[in-house]
């Protein structure tokens, strides 16, 4: 076996490194009590701690912001449509609540499949794969003309989404140094960029190409769909209301131009921790190598170092019969299919590996589930309730998408206070979510109690503030809380309890908008106070430490 490089023997490149003797990685203290997979990660870190936030970092940094960008630009948008849509085609309001559930049954899926699946065949594909099925469907979504085949295409596009937020947190952190771990959290601020560009899009087309001025007639009442009307009578048909299918031809193009970056123009390699639990340690060290060349460095990390890890390991281990849960080094690679699905298994039960694992894993379900819950319905339904209260106090169509704009704009301070969160002493993640999610149901509590446009308007900014606040923190911390051989899995279950209560709350969201204007708003407000109750509950030993 070839032995690592004694301490002083310099690789050459444009920074210039030197490879650390043999026993500073055997008999380092602080590998004492990990596992052989564990020693192996701790390397990584150090070496990617040793990059800093270079080139590579920053692409994968702007990359998968962009995935949380297509998240909240396509959520943004269906609440946009809505009503432009139910005007033409005759829907309900109540039926209406069935276009934001297809959309988050797709959403449900693909955080379920993309979850499991980032944990199996690699992040590249994954990573990949999603924005291509988000911009293939997302391009078809304004051609039909009937709203079963909107609601069909609005799940497939909803399956790309959902794998967006999982997949790339678990690749953020993967690839950052351990002090830009803050940056996890400044990913969310893509989402309300997301929402300002769908906002202003929206703003562009759906009042210009709406059925007569703002969707009313020559006589100021709202025009009716034309299967809905006496044959002759004026009404809202295809030709005159296609500003919300160039909103959405729009978001399908910048999802395919999304594809065409991450794909063509930066070529994603596979996270070295997802290749070393896989026994691929000779590959995750060329990813390395690959990464430092692309920061113009030279790694310190050799197969030599990880075979020494993996040989010493063997002789510790030696004379115990018991398999490794974790696959790391290349023998996991020579075990049977059954032996390997057995492994799969097994990796599952880290979730719940210990009482206090298990509190903490229950308790980011709950937290997830009422997080979406509550911003499920004021995505969906906040849109049509602040143009109801607007028609009410004769506020144009325009003028309250133009509101729309201004008010999730202000969603991108609140991510940039709620990654400062991550740095402060003594409020860091856990108070930071409890305060958040506190004022954002108290918001929406407020808002069902004013109706003048300045209210309206400043109420509404606040619960977009506090909502982008906590999601930050929430979306940046919880894969940090699990090790990358269940990272993905993790996420994407609790993205997958998340999305299958925002499925259900739109639907009784809009059997209550039929009946009050503010019973969604009530809804919403109690299911946030659940998640600051959750999060007050959560064990401290888990907020904030290091990540293998």
């Amino acid at each position: 076996m070839e032995k690592p490089k004694e301490s002083g023997e310099i690789l050459g490149g444009a920074h210039e490194a030197k490879v650390p003797p043999y026993n500073d990685f055997v008999n380092d203290p602080e590998m004492e009590g990990l596992t052989l997979y564990e020693k192996k990660a701790l390397l990584v870190n150090r070496e990617l701690d040793s990059h800093g936030m270079g080139k590579y970092q920053w692409h994968i940094f702007f990359l998968c912001g962009l995935g949380y960008f297509i998240d909240l630009l396509y959520a943004q948008a269906f609440g946009l449509v809505a009503p432009a849509m139910k005007q033409e085609l005759g829907f309900s309001t109540v039926a209406e609540g069935d276009l934001f559930s297809s959309f988050n049954a797709g959403l449900c899926a693909g955080a379920f499949v993309w979850g499991f699946l980032v944990d199996i065949i690699g992040r590249q594909y994954a990573f990949n794969l999603t924005v291509l099925i988000s911009s293939i469907f997302g391009l078809c979504l304004g051609a039909p003309s009937n709203y079963n085949g909107i609601l069909v295409l609005t799940a497939f596009v909803g399956f790309g989404v959902g794998g967006n937020i999982p997949i790339d947190t678990t690749i953020t952190l993967e690839f950052l140094p351990q002090n830009r771990r803050f940056l996890l959290a400044m990913l969310s601020v893509f989402q309300p960029l997301g929402v300002v560009v769908s906002s202003g899009l929206a703003y562009g087309f759906v009042p210009k190409y709406a059925c007569g001025t703002g969707g009313l007639g020559a006589d100021g009442e709202l025009l009716g769909a034309c299967s809905q009307v006496a044959a002759g009578a004026p009404c809202c048909d295809k030709a005159s209301n296609m500003g919300w299918r160039y909103l959405l031809f729009t978001i399908g193009a910048i999802c395919l131009f999304i594809f065409i970056l991450r794909f063509v123009v930066f070529r994603f390699q596979e996270s070295p921790k997802f290749l070393l639990y896989r026994g691929k340690d000779e590959k995750a060290v060329k990813v390395l190598q690959h990464v430092a060349e692309f920061n113009g460095r030279q790694s310190t990390v050799t197969m030599a170092i990880f075979d020494a890890l993996t040989e010493e390991d063997a002789s510790v281990r030696s004379g115990e019969s018991e398999r490794p849960i974790l696959a790391a080094g290349s023998s996991p690679l020579k075990l049977s299919w059954g032996e390997k699905l057995k492994i799969e298994f097994e990796r599952y039960k880290l979730l719940f590996s210990n009482p206090t694992m298990t509190r903490l894993t229950i308790l980011i379900w709950i937290t997830y589930m009422f997080d979406y819950w509550g911003f499920s319905i004021a995505g969906s339904l906040l849109p049509q309730i602040l143009l109801d209260k607007g028609r009410e106090i004769s506020v144009s169509t325009a003028t309250t998408y133009r509101n729309y704009v201004i008010i999730y704009i202000c969603g991108i301070p609140g991510v940039l206070v709620g990654a400062l969160m991550y740095g402060v002493p003594l409020v860091g993640r856990q108070w930071g979510m409890i305060v958040s999610s506190a004022l954002m149901g108290a918001s929406l509590f407020l808002f069902s109690a004013i109706n003048t446009q300045a209210s309206n308007v400043g109420i509404n900014i606040m619960e977009y503030f506090f909502q982008s606040m906590f999601n930050a923190i929430l979306y940046g911390w919880t894969p940090e809380a699990y090790p990358a051989p269940i990272r993905g899995t993790a996420c994407g279950v609790a993205s997958f309890w998340g999305r299958l209560f925002s499925i259900v709350s739109p639907k009784i969201g809009t059997v209550l908008l039929a009946q009050s204007t503010n019973g969604p708003l009530y809804l919403a407000g109690g299911g946030v106070f659940v998640c600051t109750v959750c999060i007050a509950l959560m064990p401290r030993k888990y907020m904030g430490g290091k990540s293998y």
